[in-house]
Order: C-alpha cells, then structure tokens, then sequence
C-alpha cells in the first residue's frame, strides 16, 4: 500500500488480517494531515445541501465506527479516545441561527437525527457556552476520535496482523510489480494516477486547559459566531483542537489573520477558551476533488490500479467503510453498490497512464506479487507518503 495514514493503515489491516501479505510504504507514517484533523466522526453536522450520496456514505461509517473502535481497542490495546457525548451546533447571533436553521431543515429531511435546542438547554448540557448563544442543536451520534492516537493504533494492529512497514516513498506505479494496487495517496494520488485530486488548505488550532486540568466542557462544539464557522473539539487529555479554515492553497503557512479568526469565533462562543493556553498552530492539506467526495475503486481502463483517495474533511470518519469496501475488492469481492457513485470513472480524465514522476504524497497501494493471482492478491504493498509527509486523506 502506499501510504500510512489512517485510510492506508486501515486498509493494510484489514487486507492483513484476511491473509494477505502486506507491506506499506511510507517515509513517514502518520506524518501528514492525520496530524492536523480533528477527529470529528460527523455525519449529521458534515451533511451539506447537494452531497445527499456523500450523507450516506458518512452515515454508514460512522455505523460502523463503534465496533471498529472496540476491535481496534482490543486488538492494539490502545486507547484512541473515540468519545461519545455527540455534538453540539450553536448560532451567535440570530442571522447565525437562521444560517444553521435552514441546514438543519434540510439534514432533518434526510432523516437525520437534529434535535433543536432552546439557549437555556444548551446551557443545561454545556454551562461554558456564552450567554450571547441565541439557540442550537443536538447531533447526539456524531461523535469524535483523537487522530494522532488512532494512526499508532492502526499501525500496531496492522503489524500485529503480518503486515511490513517500509519507510520508502512511490514515486510511479511501474515502480509496483504488482497484481492488485491499492492508490490511498492522498494528494499524492494525483501524480500518481492523474485522478483529479487537489490540496485544501486548513489551518488549526490546538489549547490546552490551564494547570494541567480538563476542558470546561464535554461536547464537540460546532459554532456560527458572526458569520465564522469554528469547531471545538475537547480531549480528556486537556486539549481543545479548534478548526478550521478552508483554504484553496496548497502551502503549510500558518498565518495571523486565520489564528486571529479562529481565536476570536472560538472565544466568542466558548469564554473560558480566551484563559487556555495556546499550545500549537498548524496547517495541512486535505485532498479534495471537483464534487467533494471520495474516489474508491478501479481506475479506468486499470482494473488492477483500485484508488482509495479524495476523501478531503471526511478522511477519519470514512475510514472503517473505506478499508472495508477496498479490501472487499482486493480480495475478490464485487463491487459494493455503495462504491457507485464513488467511481473513478465519473471524472472525465486520463488515468491509464500510471501517474507522472512526483512521488506520492500519502497513501497506500495494495501489492499482489507478480507470481500471486490478481483476486485475491497475495501481497498488499501499502507504500505511503513522500517526503512531503502532510497529505494523507484524513482531516475531520
């Protein structure tokens, strides 16, 4: 597999676990964007208007996140501090509310579960909140995991499992003498495959309650504050992430005006966040595509080349259904209806090339040795990230 982020660990894992021979390539495993997400497992507060197949698929992972958290736990006995509160969504002011209202109706007619609160709810469950918060609601099963424990916990299950880990970068396909090939490259899948995967920028925050202690507050918090869109995400271990911007760029410069506006949203909604400690400012890139949605399956005119990339804010949450749905085709499974509107073919470009000279960003490909049948492969070849250890296809 080419690549170590948490999609390329999983996959080498689960591929691993059903007798695969499996190594992953990855100068730098759970170096990239991985260690900027923020770990949200949000299929109702991430459902936007227009990305109803996308819903779905969240949806259905997050489904699976409780078991593949219980598993992960007893098979690395690792905690990954995949918590369970839910999340709160809360408007500052009343064209804030109006805003998160309208999103609301639409996510509530998907049949989401979206329970409105009155100001004085919200403060029963979170007393930190500003008196200014003019109302909001609850997504009782959107839940969160802290990335940066999740991705050794991958890599100790995955190893435990029989898989290798190789600390080399992919920087063409012909370089894999392969029957099956995997692509979870993240950015780097672009190069790699000519598939339309761009760079996202996203700058993030990271406190730190004062003297050692806990959040004031137990729920993800995702707020409209004057028009600002912040989220903040406690940690037991006395973090608060606090993200993101959403940035068409492709540098990892962490800049005043982003920490200013997240700061100022952040404070806004939750005062005490003004007394904690600023601990980290960090920028990332997540790997984005023309619609927003993940690329999952064989490329076109490549039944060999399976792409597992362009997960862009959704790379942590999609996790378990995407090593799933991938090792389902590795290892001779047809292809799951959920992968249909997730095809590579839907994009009208030239993939049969085998990539260009740049090395792969983060990602995995899934090797079968030449002399193992193609279904099912005999050797996953998980080969991760290059050098430019900032783009595995994780974020939320």
């Amino acid at each position: 597999m080419v690549g170590a982020g948490p999609i390329g660990l999983a996959i080498a894992w689960r591929c691993a676990a059903r007798g695969l021979r499996v190594v992953v390539h990855d100068p730098a495993p759970g170096s990239g964007a991985s260690q900027v997400a923020a770990g949200m497992l949000a299929p109702v507060a991430e459902a936007y208007f227009g990305e109803r197949e996308l819903t779905g698929l969240l949806a259905e992972s997050a489904a699976r996140w409780p078991g593949f958290a219980a598993e992960l736990a007893e098979v690395s006995g690792a905690d990954i501090g995949y918590r369970t509160e839910g999340t709160l969504v809360v408007g500052l002011t009343a064209d804030d509310l109006a805003e998160a209202r309208r999103l609301w109706a639409y996510q509530q007619g998907l049949g989401l579960p979206v329970t409105p609160l009155r100001p004085s709810q919200l403060r029963d469950r979170e007393p930190a909140l500003a008196l200014r918060v003019r109302g909001g609601a609850l997504a009782a099963t959107d839940h969160q995991v802290d990335p940066r424990r999740l991705v050794p916990a991958l890599r100790v299950a995955a190893e435990r499992a029989g898989a290798v880990l190789v600390p080399e970068p992919v920087r063409r396909l012909s370089e894999v003498a392969a029957g099956v090939t995997v692509v979870a490259a993240g950015c780097g899948a672009a190069a790699l495959t000519g598939l339309p995967v761009r760079p996202v920028k996203g700058q993030v925050l990271r406190l730190h309650a004062p003297g050692g202690g806990t959040p004031g507050f137990r729920h993800v918090i995702r707020g409209y504050a004057d028009g600002e869109h912040v989220y903040l995400v406690p940690r037991d271990s006395g973090e608060v992430v606090v993200g993101a911007t959403v940035e068409e760029r492709s540098d990892l410069d962490v800049s005043a005006g982003a920490v200013l506006r997240l700061l100022r949203a952040a404070v806004d909604v939750v005062p005490e966040l003004a007394e904690y400690d600023l601990v980290e400012a960090i920028a990332g890139l997540r790997p984005g595509t023309p619609d927003n949605a993940p690329i999952l399956g064989p490329l076109p005119g490549r039944p060999d080349v399976l792409a597992a990339t362009g997960h862009h804010r959704h790379g942590i949450v999609l996790t378990p259904v995407t090593a799933d749905l991938i090792t389902d085709l590795v290892t001779g499974g047809g292809p799951d209806p959920l992968l249909a509107p997730f095809r590579p073919d839907r994009f009208d470009t030239d993939t049969g090339s085998g990539g260009g000279g740049g090395p792969a960003g983060s990602g995995a490909v899934a090797r079968a040795d030449a002399d193992v049948p193609a279904r099912p492969a005999g050797d996953i070849d998980a080969r991760p990230r290059s050098e430019q250890a900032t783009e595995d296809d994780s974020w939320n």
